[in-house]
């Protein structure tokens, strides 16, 4: 059977689906390598597409196209936003070309690199990112997998012939159409962090009991002499983590000690010292010390840690300010489950608990918009002054559920304050109407508002 390792050399290597913020990332390291990289997609979105055009790997033409697999491929990667009946995949299937998941191939480039997995409903990108920085700031060799944008870094993976480390973000979500396993599953970790679990991808995962036994799988999957790094204020997940495992060592985690001064995080030292933040709320404390946790694992002391921290800026649409002047701050966060919902604006109130907070959210995924799971949301957005919810019906029509109304959103958020809507000119009247002054706009959403124009809205709020 082909590896990847020898399929590198021969430098042939065709992506199904290439658009996907994982695939095009992958796509560009493997042609910047000077393998022959093609691939296929129906429809590429920005920034992969305005990326793979840069490259010269944007296909010509949208679509499926079966006489792109030919016998001189030497491997195929499939990716998620494919079908398991797509025409390019049977062609693959029927020569005999091996077919990777991204996850698969990933593992085989790093089979003899040590490998450190941060898993977790809600925190692995932040806790992921941080020790990019932090390993970056020392020079240190390491390879990556991350699934954002982290400043300093040009493309959310790298895979190099001699990196001994390789830090993954791994999710629990299906590897491919055709492989129904977790990614974090694939990658065989030595280190392992679980940051939280919180019911989520209910279009996989219809029950919370299957979705949890998902990480009880990769808790035990874990070798001997392995670390299982775990949020010990996480009741799921301290149950799963402080199982006994013959030769595996847990490591609990809380929120790091901090202070809040006018609008800033300080982090305090064991000796009293403070060391000033550009990340702020609990969450990222908690995610900031299981960062610091696994480093310690890797050679990175307390001090070398707390010299670098204070440059992090976070991750891309995690707490990012789009725009602020001396009594309005704008985040943009790409919170959507229930359990990021409430932390996220509990970490914009605790931080500017003089300032009125006006949140909006969208639901935009199968789970949020999702009727039987929308009662998962009761309580969890409390937390604002002034809160809202978007959605799209035909957002809902396109992922064929079941309708839901405006009155089910309130009902299941119990919040009779909350504003709903549908239409996003009259969200943006809305926002536009409220009184800036000593007041923060937090944006939340894995999607885009249906196309809003978020820029210019932050320009308009913050004349």
């Amino acid at each position: 059977m082909t590896s990847p390792n020898e399929i590198i050399k021969s430098q042939r290597i065709h992506f199904i689906a290439i658009g996907g913020a994982a695939m095009h990332n992958l796509a560009l390291v493997l042609n910047q390598k000077g393998i022959t990289v093609t691939g296929s997609d129906d429809e590429i979105y920005e920034p992969s597409k305005t990326r793979l055009d840069q490259a010269g790997l944007l296909p010509e033409q949208m679509g499926w196209f079966p006489e792109k697999i030919t016998p001189e491929l030497d491997a195929v990667i499939l990716g998620m936003h494919a079908r398991a009946d797509n025409p390019e995949l049977l062609k693959a299937q029927e020569l005999g070309i091996r077919v990777f998941s991204y996850p698969e191939f990933v593992f085989e480039q790093s089979r003899n690199k040590q490998r450190v997995v941060i898993a977790g409903s809600h925190g692995k990108t932040t806790t992921t990112a941080i020790i990019l920085h932090v390993l970056k700031y020392f020079n240190r060799k390491f390879d990556y997998l991350v699934g954002a944008r982290v400043a300093g870094f040009d493309t959310m993976v790298k895979l190099s012939d001699d990196a001994p480390l390789i830090v993954i973000e791994g999710d629990e979500y299906f590897s491919s159409p055709i492989d129904r396993q977790p990614k974090f599953l694939h990658y065989h970790p030595h280190i392992t962090l679980i940051s939280g679990i919180a019911w989520d991808h209910i279009n996989v995962y219809p029950e919370f009991e299957a979705y949890v036994h998902q990480f009880e799988l990769l808790a035990e999957s874990s070798p001997k002499g392995g670390m299982l790094i775990y949020d010990d204020t996480d009741d799921v997940v301290s149950v799963i983590s402080k199982k006994e495992r013959a030769d595996v060592q847990p490591f609990g985690y809380t929120e790091h000690p901090h202070v809040i001064r006018e609008g800033v995080t300080y982090l305090l030292k064991p000796n009293g010292e403070e060391v000033p933040l550009k990340i702020f709320g609990g969450h990222n404390m908690k995610n900031l010390n299981g960062a610091k946790t696994v480093l310690e694992k890797i050679g990175i002391e307390d001090f070398m840690f707390y010299e670098a921290i204070q440059s992090f800026t976070g991750a891309a649409n995690r707490l990012e300010r789009a725009g602020e002047n001396e009594s309005t701050a704008i985040f943009r966060d790409f919170a959507h489950a229930p359990s990021k919902l409430e932390a996220t604006a509990k970490a914009v109130k605790n931080q500017f608990p003089e300032r009125k907070l006006v949140a909006v959210v969208e639901l935009h995924t199968f789970s949020s918009l999702n009727k039987y799971f929308l009662p998962q949301y009761k309580g969890k957005f409390n937390t604002p002054d002034v809160a809202a919810v978007y959605y799209s019906p035909h957002t809902i029509e396109q992922k064929k559920l079941t309708p839901i109304s405006p009155e089910d959103i309130t009902e299941a958020f119990g919040n009779p304050n909350l504003k709903v809507f549908t239409d996003n000119q009259k969200l943006r009247e809305f926002l536009l109407a409220q009184e800036w002054n000593n007041a923060n706009l937090l944006l939340m959403s894995s999607g885009t508002f249906d196309g809003l124009n978020l820029p210019e809205l932050a320009t308009d709020i913050l004349k």
